[in-house]
């Protein structure tokens, strides 16, 4: 992803928070609470994240931290995000939990931490000129969990894309992320244009 992408990202969020206000899912690009929420019930069933820790990369608001406290014990949760203001709203609001850590940058070029989980809810959803970019950060949050890796994407086949998202087909992802790991599953029909994938490192993780 380029700096002109990248920017572009920000500006758009930027824009969503003067619009919608700081610290709301509309600023950070859904559609509403009830779509991040399905997301984030997709991806919390994943494994059992107690007792573990996890990188959730793009992680805004850090809310699905949240949602995961509220199911599991004992996370340690790591966010990462592009957009400044997220990490100082995230940090405001859940900065000072134990074992709960944020930081700005891009992770796309940032060496990922060795952790039990990493997750990406949203995050893939970005345009970019490089063909290879989503496929090289499903590569380096596989390389880099412990257990298991998840991310959704949006739907070719059913998103309308925009100038700033795009869709993806999910067969073609699915095989990918096989020719990487023998343990993976794809999850569908739980929103219109969203598809889920789960990447482990060992068959026990996966049952």
């Amino acid at each position: 992803m380029n700096l002109i992408e990248k920017a572009t990202i920000i500006n758009f969020h930027r824009h969503r928070i003067a619009e919608y206000r700081s610290g709301t899912v509309k600023a950070l690009g859904w559609k509403g609470e009830q779509s991040q929420q399905k997301r984030f019930e997709v991806l919390a069933s994943l494994g059992d994240f107690s007792h573990a820790s996890v990188l959730d990369i793009g992680c805004g608001y850090g809310d699905l931290k949240a949602y995961l406290d509220q199911r599991f014990s004992d996370v340690a949760y790591t966010g990462i995000d592009l957009v400044e203001e997220f990490i100082a709203h995230a940090t405001t609001r859940y900065g000072d939990c134990p074992n709960t850590r944020f930081f700005h940058g891009d992770f796309s070029t940032a060496t990922l931490p060795p952790v039990d989980f990493i997750l990406a809810c949203g995050a893939f959803g970005y345009r970019s000129k490089d063909p290879d970019f989503h496929l090289n950060m499903i590569r380096s949050m596989y390389n880099a969990s412990g257990k298991a890796c998840a991310f959704n994407m949006l739907d070719a086949a059913t998103f309308e894309a925009t100038p700033l998202l795009a869709g993806h087909d999910p067969d073609r992802v699915y095989a990918f992320c096989s020719s990487l790991s023998p343990h993976v599953k794809l999850l569908r029909g739980y929103l219109k244009d969203d598809f889920t994938v789960f990447m482990y490192k060992d068959a026990a993780a996966s049952r």
